[in-house]
């Protein structure tokens, strides 16, 4: 009965011991050969073709009725808060009554090839220092 015991404890001993190995992250105090491996963050996409993602997906910037004429887009810049890239749109834009409300200036957000965020810029953002090419 005692070898029972005894038997029974060191099992859950070992258990234990061997459960702790999984735990062993890169900032945990073990020997440097028990930690796990940081990840690799994911290759930078390559620079996006701004022009034709813009001119393929003016709707999702610019609401059909606003009619947008004269629309000029900024080189990409990679996203300092992810792996896309942002960009600055342009376009002289109207309101649904046909008044004419001025040029309209958007920062986009792009992953992937397509349009995953926009925000009408304010004075924080750098567009006005961009330089702009028609589409």
């Amino acid at each position: 009965m005692r070898g029972t015991v005894v038997h029974i404890a060191l099992m859950g001993c070992v258990a234990l011991l061997l459960t702790a190995c999984g735990f062993a992250d890169s900032r945990s105090p073990v020997p440097e050969f028990m930690r796990a491996k940081p990840s690799e963050p994911p290759p930078p996409e390559p620079p996006p073709n701004v022009k034709q993602i813009v001119h393929d997906q003016l709707d999702s910037i610019f609401i059909a009725q606003s009619s947008p004429s004269d629309v000029r887009v900024s080189q990409p810049h990679h996203d300092p808060r992810g792996t896309g890239w942002t960009a600055c749109v342009r376009a002289e834009v109207v309101s649904t009554t046909g008044k004419p409300l001025g040029t309209q200036t958007y920062r986009l957000t792009i992953d992937g090839g397509l349009i995953s965020d926009r925000l009408r810029v304010g004075p924080e953002d750098n567009c006005d220092s961009e330089s702009y090419q028609p589409i």
